[in-house]
């Protein structure tokens, strides 16, 4: 399928589903408080004379009572420093997209209290990119300075294409998310997609304005090319029935970030990593289109019954 009809199938998906996979809410009333300590722009501007005050201020932050060690990781990673400071200079835009975050996680969960938010580099540490731990979060911004930038050269592709400056609120939405997910235990291949399908929905709502590349962190031409192929997609799970499987290979082959999802077949190298995920993002979806029930009643709603009553059916 070549360039320009997926890009008028992603056109007119988008303008059929505003309706349906859009659930906005009204939280103009809504009061958070968002607070972003610049832990970064303190501990790399310090020195030996100011260092001790700052281990005293983030005692959680210094594992290690060494202030050499320290004190070298400020000068070898100046210039890491440096170019973070270049993107997030200012971060007015990103606490925005912060502040509209909160309050949609605070209307769907009303016990939810903002955390504060402590800015990190942590020298490209790409599996903890964002860590929700109780009242703190932690951001690297050092993994959202661009997709382009040099510092990412080592880094595979598929990773790379995430470390943005847009994704760092879809990040944040889906750390704090897990917070509120509630697992199927079943190792069902259809029980791990719809767990994930689970999750996805959350940023649904969490995240009304965001696009579905940017909540899945695909490209367009990515998502473009799952929305064209979804009736094969589908057509190739039933036919091999894995929806059923408790093959641990299926986790690492469809859900696990990867470049590519493993079908064994030709279109292999064309698909996006994590096809699971987007396909039981579409089932749940399709279920909560059908159903009248709350989000929180579809947290607590088992896989099958969710599979049985979503009315699941790709178009062809």
């Amino acid at each position: 399928m070549n360039r320009v009809y997926i890009s008028i199938f992603i056109l007119l998906l988008g303008v059929s589903c505003t309706t349906t996979t859009k659930k906005e809410v009204d939280v103009s009333n809504i009061k958070v408080t968002v607070n972003i300590d610049r832990f970064e722009q303190k501990f790399y501007t310090a020195n030996k004379k100011t260092l001790p005050n700052i281990e005293k201020e983030y005692p959680y932050l210094f594992p290690i009572k060494n202030d050499s060690i320290w004190l070298n990781k400020i000068k070898n990673e100046a210039e890491l420093f440096q170019e973070t400071q270049n993107v997030f200079k200012n971060i007015d835009t990103v606490k925005k997209h912060i502040i509209n975050l909160f309050k949609h996680v605070k209307y769907y969960h009303s016990s939810f209290k903002p955390p504060k938010i402590i800015t990190l580099i942590t020298n490209l540490d790409y599996e903890n990119k964002v860590i929700y731990a109780d009242s703190l979060l932690f951001v690297s911004l050092d993994m959202y300075l661009g997709k382009n930038s040099n510092v990412y050269s080592d880094f595979p592709k598929y990773l790379s294409q995430n470390f943005n400056k847009s994704q760092l609120v879809v990040d944040i939405a889906t750390a704090i998310s897990e917070r509120y997910f509630i697992p199927d235990r079943s190792r069902q291949f259809l029980n791990l997609i719809i767990n994930e399908g689970k999750k996805m929905y959350l940023l649904d709502r969490y995240l009304p304005t965001f696009s579905d590349a940017q909540k899945m962190g695909y490209t367009q031409d990515q998502l473009g090319w799952a929305i064209a192929n979804e009736s094969q997609l589908w057509k190739y799970f039933i036919e091999n029935k894995l929806l059923y499987s408790t093959n641990a290979d299926l986790l690492t082959r469809f859900i696990t970030n990867a470049p590519f999802s493993k079908f064994y077949i030709d279109i292999d190298k064309e698909s996006p990593g994590r096809i699971g995920v987007w396909l039981g993002w579409q089932i749940v979806r399709s279920y909560m289109n059908n159903n009248n029930v709350t989000l929180q009643e579809l947290l607590q709603t088992n896989a099958e019954e969710i599979f049985k009553k979503s009315k699941y059916k790709p178009k062809k």
